[in-house]
């Protein structure tokens, strides 16, 4: 049944493989943008994660027809004004690691709590009929001094969380999804997820 179809709409491997591996428990048959015959790129126009994300929703989602999960996420250093922030994808090209040595390089001379940063994702769900429901997600680290761990993508070598007393590319998925910004939005979009099932889709958002 459709109803119980999810497109997860990113363009994005590392992100859909994530929120597979996040929504596995769940009741819903995960459908990524090639599955639901989606071609087309959406641009990021908005000045906010949660703006980015609906914008990705709302296009990703009528020209499938499929509740649909779409998010937008990112990194905000905040020695750097909050940089890369909502451009975080697109800031200084496609490599991550040289985008990841860039940083550590902006920060020269910057110490401990004065590297401090945040991981943001801003995520919308949106029914077929056009409704909404939002949630965010947020962890606070500080930009390593040197990249480490090989697990994760994006920034995750470079984003140390000091309780973990690691990054986020060296700590094993289970404990990444405990506190990441993502596995923290997971949360409250599964029980979402689970709240329409039991109650009848749809149930999410308002018109």
């Amino acid at each position: 049944m459709a109803d119980h179809q999810l497109l997860i709409a990113t363009t994005s491997a590392g992100k859909l493989r994530e929120w597979r591996h996040l929504l596995a428990d769940t009741p819903y048959r995960l459908l990524d943008l090639r599955e639901a015959g989606i071609d087309f790129d959406v641009e990021e126009t908005g000045d906010t994660f949660a703006a980015n994300a609906r914008l990705k929703a709302e296009a990703y989602g009528r020209a499938s027809g499929l509740l649909t999960l779409a998010e937008d996420s990112g990194l905000c250093v905040d020695a750097l004004g909050g940089r890369p922030g909502v451009h975080s994808a697109r800031w200084e090209g496609d490599d991550y690691a040289h985008k990841n040595a860039l940083l550590i390089s902006l920060l020269a001379g910057v110490q401990d709590r004065a590297r401090a940063c945040r991981y943001v994702c801003s995520v919308i769900l949106r029914e077929p009929d056009g409704r909404l429901w939002e949630t965010r997600g947020e962890v606070r680290g500080q930009v390593a001094l040197a990249p480490a761990g090989s697990s994760g993508f994006g920034y995750d070598p470079i984003f140390y969380v000091p309780r973990l007393e690691a990054t986020l590319a060296e700590v094993p998925d289970r404990a990444k999804d405990r506190v990441s910004h993502r596995g923290r939005a997971a949360q409250r979009v599964r029980a979402a997820l689970m709240a329409r099932l039991e109650a009848g889709a749809p149930v999410l958002g308002s018109a």
